[in-house]
């Protein structure tokens, strides 16, 4: 299971990352899912939004149900902080030193 953690962790700090770089700082799990397949995570739409719920419970993400099968995502600015590697919550991969 330590591969999966490393996995999970990594997952999180890509989709914060994305978050902080999206116009808005927001993007759609629709979108968070398409973009995480192209850095090599290949999840399902659930995993994406069980990511997104762990998130808001940290405080690093928001999230709204837009429509019944959309949820959007909005970096909160600890959030922003976690993904440059200025604050460390446990459950996101640390960004290393060259980001």
């Amino acid at each position: 299971m330590v591969f999966g953690k490393y996995l999970t962790e990594g997952r999180r700090l890509v989709i914060l990352r994305l978050l902080s770089q999206a116009p808005e700082y927001e993007l759609s799990d629709a979108m968070i899912q398409e973009l995480l397949d192209r850095f090599g995570h290949n999840v399902s739409r659930d995993r994406v939004r069980t990511d997104l719920a762990w998130l808001a419970e940290q405080g690093l993400v928001t999230t709204i149900d837009v429509a019944e099968h959309v949820v959007t995502a909005t970096v909160t600015r600890l959030g922003f902080d976690c993904a440059a590697g200025r604050h460390v919550v446990p459950g996101v991969k640390r960004p290393g030193p060259l980001g």
